[in-house]
């Protein structure tokens, strides 16, 4: 099992790397080369492999929803469901790895929140119109020390940090879940290309052993956009044309159960637990650049206290996806 998260940091570590160098490598040619570009936007494309890291080690963070590590495939096909096309399948599996605040204590009462990592795989499918899109997706996952994320977190601290790993103490018992999350967005446009404004309505719904909740969004979108069908604001396969813009969120969740504070909907014994706040704020701004067969995507996300003894949270997202 050690070996498998090495393999993962390195894959990860290797991406961050060349996430930076490919942005610099997209923005020095970004005025030059409109013959290639023109030749790059009539080509059609049906796959796509994703890389994602979060982390709040970036904002000098090291608590909560610490690092998440993400590992996609995506697939437009030809034929699907719908005679208009524009339906996507993804494919993807992840680590996440919750801390409470004090990771140096050996005491219970000390902590404000339980340890807790999560390994999951996530299918989904997904349908996309001029102004509407559709997604749904399956998430199967172990949720305690199966997930693999505190050991791995601390020979992470032990190998590079060369810190004192956090101690892990009354870490979640081992759990499976199984979600279902199901998201609409519907999406205006106020202003046209080249520097086009969407504004979008983006509610979604999840319920099942790990999560329940209602999730209504907003999203404003700024800058050259295809339209929503065919645009990286929505993970969208397809055309290369070029797009750069960014956007603002804010969202507002009623959190029916979250088991990752207290524990599989179904019962869990696990030593330590806390109730989750009914209602979290969130709010976020996102750059993504779509240049060639290449997506650039970095994120900023902050979230209000998820319990009654923790605080707001806030951490970035490094991402980069292939087209081919």
């Amino acid at each position: 099992m050690r070996f498998i998260f090495q393999g993962i940091s390195a894959i990860f570590t290797y991406t961050n790397f060349r996430l930076i160098l490919l942005t610099s490598i997209g923005f020095t040619n970004f005025s030059s080369g409109q013959n290639d570009h023109t030749r790059n936007s009539e080509k059609e494309i049906y796959n796509q492999i994703q890389f994602r890291h979060d982390n709040d080690f970036f904002l000098l963070s090291d608590r909560y929803y610490t690092s998440g590590l993400y590992l996609s495939y995506g697939k437009k096909l030809k034929k699907g469901l719908f005679k208009s096309g524009n339906e996507q399948l993804m494919f993807s599996i992840g680590q996440e790895i919750i801390t409470p605040t004090n990771t140096k204590s050996n005491e219970i009462n000390d902590l404000d929140r339980p340890y807790v990592g999560f390994m999951g795989i996530k299918s989904g499918w997904s349908f996309a119109e001029n102004s509407t899109n559709i997604e749904v997706d399956l998430l199967l996952g172990f949720a305690g020390k199966a997930s693999g994320a505190g050991g791995f977190q601390r020979f992470y601290h032990n190998t590079f940090v060369v810190a004192d790993a956090p101690k892990w103490v009354g870490e979640m018992n081992n759990s499976f879940h199984a979600n279902l999350y199901v998201r609409y967005v519907y999406e205006w446009q106020i202003a046209p290309n080249p520097f086009s404004i969407h504004l979008a309505v983006n509610p979604e719904i999840a319920i099942g052993t790990r999560d329940i909740y209602f999730n209504p969004e907003i999203i404003t979108y700024f800058g050259r956009r295809n339209s929503l069908a065919s645009s990286i604001a929505y993970n969208r396969i397809g055309p290369t044309n070029r797009e750069i813009f960014f956007s603002f969120r804010f969202g507002y969740r009623f959190v029916g159960h979250n088991a990752l504070l207290e524990g599989n909907a179904l019962g869990d014994n696990s030593i330590f637990l806390v109730t989750p706040n009914k209602t979290v704020l969130y709010g976020g701004f996102d750059f993504k650049h779509r240049f060639g067969q290449n997506n650039y995507w970095f994120g900023y996300r902050i979230n209000s206290s998820e319990s009654k003894n923790t605080e707001l949270h806030k951490y970035i997202i490094l991402s980069y996806a292939r087209n081919f």
